[in-house]
């Protein structure tokens, strides 16, 4: 009795089964400091560096924050339904892509989202290397950065393994502080440097030759920035204990810190600029520059601890998405070979050296299920689901569809796809197709043409394949 009990308590914090108010972890401040923990990594400084290099200081704080907030707010309205039910947004899903759609999905899109702790980890590595060359120690790049690069994966991997009570505690020191180092980095930036001198750097005009052009390119990042956080962003909200609580956390975590620290970035590459003639992304080799080697170990904060806290989270997020599709798996099991699998991108490199076309590529699959699940939660199936057939138990098979895959659904997201490559920005070559682009930006475009299709076929005879769960609803 005491093993199925344990069992159940796992499989509901560390698997698919639904959490109980009662069960659930998290105040507002545990899950907007784990969500920001998550959300702050090196990665930041990188995105802020290249969207500095494009645009003036001003039009950059515009672009960073946004297009950030306004596609946050949008893209995590379904917390609601996360925490009012304790399910995460790929149990949802199951509705809107079928069993097997979500089995697939769900696998390939975390298989996706690791490249980010690939990258991740890899600017750990440097950042590290650059750290101690501060200090008059030099080590060999090409022995110590795959070395230091998985030694980060395997760290981030102990926190996985401690399921969301140690990442909640971690967390709770682990952001503060990184908060307050990063309110202290802007001050020397502009310390190191004067605002007017920031504010004069012109912008590098060779990525298009128009400022409207420039200004679009970089919100595509930014845009694509917000989407990485979406089919991850629905997870840890089944922890909150109420709706309010859950989606400001989220919201306020993604849309506000993590485009603070991409902001952040972007000063600090300015300052770089305007005081030596080029642009830098690694923080650590910034703050050695503006203020001496003393304040790089500011890095040990910025770099070693957010990136390894990020691993932590990043690694029960995704684990947790691919056994929304596959349940079957222990979720320990999961945290071992997404370990492997990091490893083995961080030491290949390949993510890391594409990292503009990598999130572009990751959002075009990302941003129709956006629009998809906001329009299905709000207008289609109007907030209501079946959960005997959502978990698939013996005579509820609504989701089920066509072999266990929705083609409406998966229609949509295809449709939305590929059109957007062909029609409005091919993010593999960055070459913008047409002047729809500088109206929505190619990520924005996969969101809204997936949700209006969707909508659209809700309203043609297809309406009734889609809304088979109508006769079995038992959550209203």
């Amino acid at each position: 009795m005491w093993q199925e009990k344990d069992y159940v308590k796992q499989e509901t914090i560390t698997g698919a089964v639904p959490m109980l108010r009662g069960e659930r972890q998290y105040s507002f401040w545990d899950l907007f400091l784990s969500t920001s923990g998550f959300a702050i990594a090196t990665w930041c400084y990188t995105q802020g560096a290249y969207v500095a290099q494009y645009l003036s200081f001003r039009q950059m704080l515009i672009n960073i924050f946004c297009f950030n907030i306004v596609w946050v707010l949008i893209e995590c309205i379904p917390v609601l339904f996360a925490v009012r039910y304790g399910i995460d947004l790929w149990i949802w899903l199951r509705s809107v892509l079928g069993i097997k759609g979500v089995a697939i999905l769900a696998t390939v899109i975390s298989l996706a989202n690791f490249g980010w702790y690939a990258v991740d980890s890899n600017l750990f590595a440097s950042s590290m290397i650059n750290l101690v060359a501060g200090f008059g120690v030099q080590l060999d790049p090409s022995l110590w950065k795959p070395l230091l690069g998985v030694l980060c994966v395997i760290l981030g991997t102990l926190i996985a393994l401690g399921g969301p009570e140690v990442i909640k505690w971690t967390n709770r020191f682990l952001v503060t502080c990184l908060l307050a180092v990063g309110v202290i980095v802007v001050i020397i930036c502009f310390t190191a440097v004067p605002l007017p001198e920031i504010n004069a750097v012109q912008p590098d005009t060779s990525l298009y030759d128009t400022a409207l052009g420039r200004f679009m390119l970089s919100a595509e990042g930014n845009v694509a920035f917000a989407f990485s956080w979406s089919t991850q962003a629905l997870v840890m909200p089944r922890l909150a204990r109420t709706e309010r609580s859950g989606y400001w956390a989220t919201t306020l975590a993604y849309g506000v810190v993590a485009p603070f620290f991409v902001a952040a970035g972007g000063i600090m590459a300015l300052a770089m600029y305007a005081k030596f003639g080029y642009y830098e992304s690694d923080p650590t080799t910034m703050l050695a520059a503006l203020a001496g080697p003393g304040f790089s170990l500011l890095s040990l904060l910025m770099v070693a601890f957010a990136n390894i806290g990020t691993q932590g989270t990043g690694s029960y997020v995704n684990c947790m998405i691919v056994k929304s599709g596959l349940p079957q798996i222990r979720y320990r099991t999961l945290v071992i070979i997404a370990m492997f699998y990091v490893s083995a991108l961080t030491i290949w490199g390949w993510v890391m050296d594409h990292f503009g076309s990598f999130i572009s590529c990751a959002a075009y699959i990302q941003g129709p299920i956006i629009g998809m699940t906001v329009v299905d939660y709000l207008i289609v199936k109007k907030r209501r689901l079946s959960f005997r057939s959502v978990y698939y138990l013996e005579g509820h098979d609504a989701y089920r569809f066509t072999g266990g895959f929705n083609l409406v659904g998966l229609g949509c997201l295809l449709i939305a796809f590929a059109t957007a490559i062909v029609f409005v920005y091919n993010p593999a070559t960055g070459t913008i197709k047409s002047s729809l682009f500088m109206l929505t930006t190619g990520s924005g475009y996969t969101a809204i043409a997936g949700g209006l299709l969707y909508w659209i076929a809700s309203l043609t005879p297809l309406r009734k394949y889609m809304l088979r769960d109508r006769a079995d609803l038992d959550v209203q």
